[in-house]
């Protein structure tokens, strides 16, 4: 147990450079505390407990802010940042050295039962506010941008952005399951879409230009 609350507190120090000491991390971090508590109420879930899992998940919420369903599957290495508003549903299972900001949702599309909730593998990245819904995968590594609604499954090593989410960019893998935390460093779909519409339209316009002065070059009279 202490060996646990050991490592989940280094985590918490190796990824949140606003942590200066265990002391802090131990009294001040909610996303520390919530796991600490989601332990305790999957054990009792899994052990056929299921009324006191709830209650006490309960009020893991009220002290935290975070809601963790006690019956999802969590990794070692998982660290949710700040925290607030962060819902993982009951079916959704989570790797190694997962990180999610506030506002992170892992959420059903169904209501049936069985598998209904997301996959995170080892290394994602989810970044605030995004939604991740229905029972899909996130492949390792992968970088869910601020504010991003995943519906569908993407390939390890993924960038994706927007409503719907969208995969923009595939990263090189490099080796290690440390979680790339430049998850601000987000392609712009739209603007670069934009950008490319743009473009192709001050190459017409100069096209035309072009044709314009040849025919005016000829002396051919095109007046109307």
């Amino acid at each position: 147990m202490f060996s646990t609350i050991r490592n989940d507190i280094q985590v918490a120090l190796d990824r949140d450079p606003a942590a200066r000491n265990w002391l802090e991390v131990l009294l001040c971090y909610a996303g520390v505390h919530a796991i600490w508590g989601y332990r305790i109420t999957h054990w009792f879930w899994e052990h056929g407990l299921k009324l006191i899992a709830r209650w006490l998940a309960q009020i893991n919420r009220f002290f935290t802010g975070i809601e963790i369903h006690p019956g999802a599957k969590i990794s070692e290495g998982m660290f949710i940042d700040h925290g607030m508003g962060v819902v993982i549903g009951e079916t959704a299972e989570i790797g190694k050295n997962v990180t999610l900001y506030h506002g992170v949702t892992l959420g059903g599309v169904s209501l049936k039962k069985g598998k209904r909730h997301p996959t995170l593998e080892e290394g994602v990245v989810v970044g605030a506010g995004a939604q991740i819904l229905g029972a899909i995968t996130l492949g390792e590594c992968s970088r869910v941008g601020a504010n991003a609604v995943v519906v569908e499954s993407v390939p390890r090593d993924s960038v994706v952005v927007g409503v719907p989410g969208k995969v923009v960019e595939h990263k090189a893998h490099k080796g290690s399951m440390v979680p790339d935390l430049d998850h601000n460093k987000m392609p712009d779909a739209l603007g670069n879409s934009l950008a490319n519409v743009i473009r192709r339209l001050e190459a017409i316009e100069k096209r035309f230009e072009q044709e314009e002065k040849t025919l005016m070059n000829s002396g051919e009279d095109w007046s109307i």
